[in-house]
């Protein structure tokens, strides 16, 4: 037995109960699924076109830059222009998303490398899972389709978002997050981004890309009502 073992053992023993006991078992998932929510801020209460564009005005308010497109075929179009825009590399690696891997990158210049990132790409595209308007952040679940590593390591971070999975706040994105993949499946990690990576920490002076990208550039793709 491990040490969290122990420490539970030496609780139950305490209390004289086993911790297997179907009424207390009843008793708690009764509490859970009772449990009161919390309160919800008005900001992000909106829909459709209002909501995008409530998204869009909190991520640039954080220093990130969103683009629109109306479909997926646009995406490596705006994405190199991005690039060019910026006096990047046309370089970029992402993962092995079907939704990315199927755009047609062939119609561009760009240079694409597969998987993780050892910290040395400049340029990285990742596919979010979602995004919440009343803050204009970014959800991004782990894994092979959209490395963590994607998140953090590369200067330049490049997210495409569906329009259609844009909510309006936390507590409704944590609730599909869960409808998604079901207990006991959840990704092992699961970061909500919120403009590019920031300290203000020296002398209050704030400094972009500390601890990861110092871009982060957005593209919504699709309408609100688009699946």
């Amino acid at each position: 037995m491990g040490a969290r073992e122990d420490i539970l053992g030496n609780i139950r023993r305490s209390l004289g109960v086993r911790g297997d006991e179907r009424t207390r078992r009843s008793v708690v998932q009764e509490r859970l699924a009772r449990a009161p929510k919390g309160l919800i801020p008005q900001r992000g209460q909106v829909s459709g076109e209002a909501r995008i564009a409530l998204f869009k005005e909190q991520a640039e308010s954080v220093q990130a830059s969103v683009a629109r497109v109306s479909d997926r075929a646009q995406v490596p179009e705006a994405i190199a222009t991005y690039l060019r825009d910026h006096n990047l590399p046309a370089e970029l690696r992402m993962g092995s998303d079907p939704r990315l891997t199927g755009m047609p990158w062939g119609e561009t210049s760009l240079s694409l490398r597969h998987g993780v990132s050892d910290g040395s790409d400049t340029n990285a595209v990742s596919h979010a899972y979602g995004g919440v308007a009343e803050t204009g952040t970014l959800v991004m679940v782990s894994g092979a389709d959209n490395p963590s590593t994607l998140n953090l390591l590369p200067d330049n971070h490049i997210v495409v978002v569906d329009a259609a999975e844009i909510e309006g706040d936390y507590e409704t994105m944590w609730e599909r997050l869960r409808a998604t993949y079901g207990k006991g499946v959840m990704p092992r990690t699961v970061n909500y981004i919120t403009g590019p990576s920031r300290s203000g920490d020296i002398e209050q002076t704030l400094l972009l890309g500390a601890h990861g990208p110092r871009r982060v550039h957005i593209i919504v793709v699709g309408d609100p009502g688009s699946a």
